[in-house]
């Protein structure tokens, strides 16, 4: 799969990565607080689960970043680019325990970009070669 494909497909993508990021999101608590998970994972958090989060925010930059590059309306990548920023101060939050947030807000944001990623798909794409021939996949 060459680029090219791959910006024509950043929506998909982006859907994608930010389904899978919510699961992450929603199974962390489950496996990391039930006996079950605790015996498995040995009560400890395992350094591969959490660089997880840093792969699906490099992999939600680029899926944002080539949907922005093909969007047809200029409000969507406004809030993409938001939505993104969102999930990224919350991440770092997360890792750096700055302040206090429910967990339940990283699942909001991503959810939000999920629906953006299928909204921009269906309603937002151009539709010619003209609409995005000034800018630079």
């Amino acid at each position: 799969m060459n680029i090219s494909s791959i910006t024509r497909k950043s929506d998909t993508l982006g859907i994608i990565v930010s389904s899978l990021c919510f699961l992450h999101c929603l199974a962390t608590p489950i496996l990391f607080l039930t006996p079950t998970g605790t015996d498995i994972l040995r009560s400890e958090h395992p350094v591969w689960w959490g660089l997880l989060d840093m792969v699906f925010l490099v992999l939600s930059f680029m899926a944002v970043r080539w949907s922005v590059k093909t969007t047809s309306k200029t409000h969507i990548k406004y809030a993409f680019w938001t939505s993104w920023f969102l999930l990224l101060l919350i991440i770092i939050n997360e890792k750096l325990h700055i302040i206090f947030l429910p967990e339940k807000i990283i699942y909001g944001v991503t959810l939000f970009l999920v629906i953006l990623h299928f909204y921009n798909q269906k309603y937002c794409r151009c539709q010619n070669q003209k609409c995005c021939s000034n800018k630079t996949l």
